[in-house]
């Protein structure tokens, strides 16, 4: 119990620069989870690796239902196959862009924090010649919470843009392979079927 204490008085000492840093988090963790919901839901590869067993809302799947059109020209479903990866790429990035700018911002918050706690402690300081040790204290107290929250969760937004950034290049490249794989068996088929007849 009397870690909570420390943390809300921390946070107390933080001012009101705590406030925007809180959202900020909230925000990042928001993000976070529904990211990894969603590449825990539609993005999860199967332990065998084959495609026919992925469930029918994984990504890949969106591409490999436009191969089951036998008749169409190879260069229709090609532009498909790219109308399909643009749309899975900005499904799968969604919501990384603010992701990045909480990295930026977060730091930038706890600056102004520390800013702002330093301008109190040397108001304290520059006053009627008489300081007052707790409250030059309580600035630079100020000051260090804004600092440490901002950049713990710069830290935690940058980790988790990351991650998922490298997911996205990871997944665009399985998908270009599948989609590779496909067309080269639909040109192979028709090959065939063009040297029977």
């Amino acid at each position: 119990m009397n870690e909570w204490n420390a943390v809300a008085e921390a946070l107390r000492l933080g001012g009101w620069v705590v406030y925007p840093l809180s959202l900020l988090a909230i925000v990042a963790l928001t993000i976070t989870f529904d990211r990894a919901y969603a590449w825990w839901r539609y993005a999860r590869m199967p332990r065998d690796g084959v495609a026919h067993t992925l469930p029918a809302t994984h990504v890949l799947r969106r591409v490999d239902v436009l191969f089951d059109d036998g008749g169409m020209p190879l260069w229709r479903i090609e532009g498909h196959v790219e109308t399909a990866a643009a749309q899975i790429e900005r499904d799968m990035n969604r919501g990384l862009w603010l992701l990045e700018t909480i990295v930026t911002a977060a730091p930038l918050l706890g600056l102004l924090g520390t800013i702002v706690g330093m301008m109190h402690s040397f108001r304290l300081i520059g006053g009627d010649g008489l300081v007052s040790p707790a409250g030059v204290s309580g600035g630079v107290a100020q000051a260090l919470v804004a600092t440490a929250i901002g950049l713990v969760i710069a830290l935690v937004a940058l980790f988790s843009f990351n991650y998922f950034s490298r997911r996205v290049d990871r997944l665009m490249d399985e998908l270009e392979t599948f989609a590779g794989h496909r067309l080269g068996e639909l040109r192979l088929a028709r090959e065939r079927a063009g040297a029977a007849s």
